[in-house]
C-alpha cells in the first residue's frame, strides 16, 4: 500500500521530532554496559569505580555486563547489534578498535562505522622496570647498552601485538637497538621473574611495579605515556630520550552503536566527565595509577583514526604477523 506524499511527509517530521524529546527524557531506565573484562579484572573494577557516580549524575543505575572473549570481539559485537538508543553501551581496551585490525585476518566489525566512539575514560600508567642487575639506571642508559650489546637484552610484555609489545617495537624502530621480545601470558609474570632475575626487563603496569620499585627489587627507567608517575617524579617518559615516541593508546573507552543520536551521546560524554572529575574518584584513579583522559567524542574519533595508522606502521615495519 502507498502512503500519500502528505502522510510520508507528516511522518518523517514526526520522527525528526522525536529525537530531541528522546534525548530529553534519556536516560529513562538503567543502562547496560557490555565489557570484556572479566569479573574481579583490574578494567572490571576500574569501570565499577567509575560507572557509580556516571550512573548517579545520569540518574538511573548503569550495569555491568562482562562478556569476556575473542579479545573483545565477544562485547563489541554485543553492543553493534544493540539498538543506538543509549541504553547499551561498550566498555573496553583498544584492542578490537587500534589493534586487532592489524593482526588478525578476521575482523568482522569495523569501530569507526559500527560503533559510535564516545570517549576514553582514562589509562594505567605504564612503565619500563628493570632488576638492579641491569647496567642501566635510566632510557638513555638503557639504548647505549643495548647499542654495545645487541641482540642480547631481553623484556617481557602481556604477548604479541599487546600495547607494550608495540611500544617495544616502536623504541627499537626509533633507536636503531635491538631488543628480545619474550611474551608471557600474563604482565604479573613476566614482573615477576624481572623480580627474580630471571628476565632483565619488562614493561608494565607501573602502579603494579611500584611497591617493588620502593623495595629496592627492581629499578624504573621510564614511563611510557607522556606524563610523570606520581610516585616517581625524577623518572622521565619514554619520549624524553626518544623524542619521536608516540605510545599506542591502553586507555579504557566508551563506545555506544553506530547512530547514537548525537544529544545522547553527549549526555553520556558530560556525565562520564564528572564522575571522573569526582574528587573521591580522581583521588582513587591516581593512586591505582592511572592517568584521567576524556576527549570528546570527535576528539576521540579522531585519535583512533591517529593510532590506526600508527599502530599499523610498527606492525609492518616489526615485520609483526597475524596470530588468527
Amino acid at each position: 500500500m502507498k502512503l500519500p506524499a502528505r502522510s510520508i511527509c507528516c511522518l518523517t517530521v514526526t520522527a525528526c521530532l522525536a529525537l530531541p524529546v528522546a534525548a530529553q527524557s534519556y536516560p529513562a531506565k538503567p543502562i547496560r554496559l557490555v565489557t570484556e573484562f572479566i569479573p574481579g579484572s583490574g578494567g572490571d573494577a576500574f569501570l565499577r569505580l567509575v560507572m557509580g557516580p556516571m550512573g548517579a549524575s545520569l540518574g538511573q543505575p548503569i550495569v555491568i555486563d562482562n562478556r569476556p572473549g575473542a579479545g573483545g570481539l565477544v562485547a563489541a559485537e554485543t553492543v553493534v547489534q544493540a539498538a543506538p538508543d543509549g541504553y547499551t553501551l561498550l566498555g573496553s581496551s583498544p584492542n578490537v578498535h587500534t589493534i586487532r585490525p592489524f593482526l588478525s585476518r578476521v575482523n568482522p566489525i569495523d569501530t569507526l562505522k559500527d560503533l559510535t566512539p564516545i570517549t576514553d575514560l582514562a589509562e594505567p600508567v605504564l612503565a619500563i622496570v628493570a632488576h638492579p642487575s641491569l647496567p642501566a639506571n635510566n632510557l638513555r642508559e638503557l639504548i647505549d647498552y643495548a647499542r654495545k650489546n645487541p641482540g642480547k637484552v631481553s623484556y617481557g610484555t602481556s604477548g604479541i601485538g599487546s600495547s607494550l609489545h608495540l611500544d617495544g617495537e616502536q623504541i627499537q624502530m626509533l633507536t636503531g637497538i635491538k631488543l628480545v621480545h619474550v611474551p608471557y601470558k600474563a604482565l604479573q609474570q613476566a614482573l615477576g621473574d624481572v623480580v627474580t632475575g630471571q628476565l632483565p626487563i619488562t614493561f608494565t603496569l607501573a602502579g603494579q611495579a611500584a611497591g617493588h620499585v620502593k623495595a629496592g627489587k627492581l629499578k624504573a627507567l621510564a614511563v611510557v605515556g607522556s606524563r610523570r608517575f606520581h610516585a616517581w617524579p625524577d623518572v622521565a617518559p619514554v619520549a624524553e630520550a626518544v623524542p619521536s615516541f608516540e605510545p599506542p593508546a591502553a586507555w579504557t573507552a566508551l563506545f555506544g552503536p553506530a547512530g547514537l543520536p548525537a544529544p545522547i551521546t553527549q549526555r553520556i560524554y558530560a556525565d562520564a566527565m564528572k564522575a571522573l572529575g569526582d574528587p573521591k574518584v580522581k583521588a582513587k584513579l591516581t593512586a591505582l595509577g592511572f592517568d584521567i583522559h576524556g576527549q570528546k567524542p570527535e576528539q576521540f574519533t579522531a585519535h583512533i583514526r591517529r593510532q590506526r595508522e600508527l599502530i599499523g606502521n610498527i606492525v609492518k615495519t616489526a615485520g609483526i604477523q597475524p596470530t588468527e
